[in-house]
């Protein structure tokens, strides 16, 4: 009876192969109506190219091609000059980008081991930052590559992380720290008051931060109903935000942090977050404030800490609250990635986790959206531990190196004896390596740097 039941599905096996392999001849029977270079989809395509879902599908490979021809009416991804987004993989980054699209990081008891690679990255990330160790000391979830393939109780995870969170980007990032502010601000603020949860909800708070912000903090003004109040910096200071001049009118009772920006993106200065962090010590003293600072350093996070002499910039501030970076610029990480690291949970963290327990066990969601890929994730540890220290350390020195070469030809660059570009950047130490420059307005040029860019883009720039 076995060895009938076992032949009877070898060849309904047999039979589901044969179907799916005639099923395929038709499609190419089907395609071979029209002449090679216009295939049956590629003729119907006006059907396909609408604004609704048609009615039939299409073969795979097709489905795949007419994603493809978008595509190729897209500009190179390596020749943006300015895209903040590592565009260049090695083969073994994209299969674990690939492994990383089926599994789901909000669930913890389905996916430990992927949850806590993710754990594993933030605790990386932290020490980098010299965040202070949690109370107790580090346990983290996963601790060698070996423990992650064989620990296979999602218990034998439960660990004693840094408190932080890996998000969609530096955008995420920043909101959730501005939100975790802004409660810790709430609560003290009531109390000084005497207010009510109710009452308190009716006070607009503040937040001071420099002019050239990146957008996300217009979304954090906008959505979440906070008033800025901007730090205005100067060309002649390389566009940093100077804390002894503008802090102490701008800061009040109803701040809720200062950020202090590491990398801006219109020149790559550093704002010089060692002496915000020592105006906003005076300014909490003298007022019996607790103001705090956010480091948004979505593009200085993982090039600071592999500069030679730079000042201290991290958690080995008194005032430093939290720090967010983007893992897809020069962490190298693949686009969509970003981390968040706060000084400990309590009175910070613990203000936006929510606890979860309907996926099957007991969980924080530290994130504005809820489920999302882990390929961030597996993408920023496999770059992690495949350059180490040494790895991101050589890689920041030459791309300080490219953009000294740059600078140094456009000064090169000369129009009867007067030099065509004005460089505006932070130069070569202690920021961004990039290079910013602008027409020179002494030679009033009948072209400006709108002209110039679409020459570039003539060559594919």
């Amino acid at each position: 009876m076995s060895s009938e039941i076992t032949m009877n599905k070898v060849e309904k096996d047999e039979k589901d192969i044969i179907i799916t392999s005639l099923l395929a001849e038709i499609d190419q029977l089907k395609d071979a109506t029209r002449v090679y270079f216009a295939s049956t989809f590629s003729h119907d395509v006006g059907s396909h190219a609408t604004w609704v879902i048609p009615e039939c599908g299409a073969p795979a490979r097709f489905a795949k091609e007419a994603i493809v021809q978008a595509h190729e009416l897209d500009n190179k991804p390596r020749l943006n000059t300015s895209s903040y987004v590592n565009v260049v993989r090695e083969p073994e980054e994209s299969d674990i980008a690939l492994l990383g699209l089926s599994v789901n990081l909000a669930d913890a008891s389905i996916y430990p081991a992927s949850v806590g690679i993710h754990d594993l990255v933030v605790n990386m990330i932290a020490k980098l930052w010299n965040c202070p160790e949690p109370d107790g000391g580090v346990k983290p979830t996963v601790s060698t590559f070996s423990s992650i393939v064989s620990t296979l109780d999602s218990k034998q995870h439960i660990g004693n992380n840094y408190s932080g969170a890996g998000t969609v980007g530096s955008t995420e990032a920043c909101l959730l720290a501005g939100l975790a502010l802004k409660f810790r601000w709430r609560k003290w603020y009531a109390a000084k008051h005497g207010l009510t949860a109710e009452q308190v909800v009716s006070v607009v708070a503040n937040i001071v931060i420099s002019s050239v912000y990146q957008a996300a903090w217009e979304k954090f003004f906008r959505y979440f109903d906070v008033q800025p109040r901007f730090a205005k910096p100067k060309l002649s200071n390389k566009m940093r935000m100077e804390p002894s001049s503008c802090l102490y009118d701008l800061c009040d009772e109803k701040t809720i942090a200062v950020v202090g920006i590491l990398g801006n993106h219109y020149n790559g200065a550093y704002d010089p977050v060692w002496e915000i962090n020592d105006v906003i010590e005076k300014i909490n003293m003298e007022n019996g404030y607790q103001i705090g600072i956010h480091i948004d350093a979505a593009s200085g996070g993982f090039v600071a800490p592999f500069q030679e002499n730079m000042p201290v910039f991290d958690f080995r501030l008194k005032n430093v609250l939290s720090i967010s970076a983007s893992g897809h610029k020069f962490g190298e990480s693949t686009c969509g990635t970003g981390w968040l690291v706060f000084r400990h949970r309590e009175d910070l963290a613990e203000h936006i986790a929510v606890s979860v327990t309907y996926l099957g066990d007991k969980c924080d969601s530290m994130t504005l959206n809820f489920s999302r890929p882990a390929t961030a994730a597996f993408v920023q540890y496999y770059k992690l531990i495949r350059l180490g220290k040494s790895g991101y350390k050589k890689k920041v020195q030459q791309q300080m190196d490219v953009a000294k070469f740059i600078r140094g030809s456009l000064e090169a660059m000369t129009y009867h004896g007067i030099p065509c570009f004005e460089i505006v950047d932070a130069g070569g130490d202690n920021c961004l390596p990039v290079v910013a420059a602008r027409m020179n307005p002494m030679l009033r040029f009948k072209f400006n740097s709108i002209d110039l860019q679409h020459a570039l883009s003539e060559y594919h720039w």
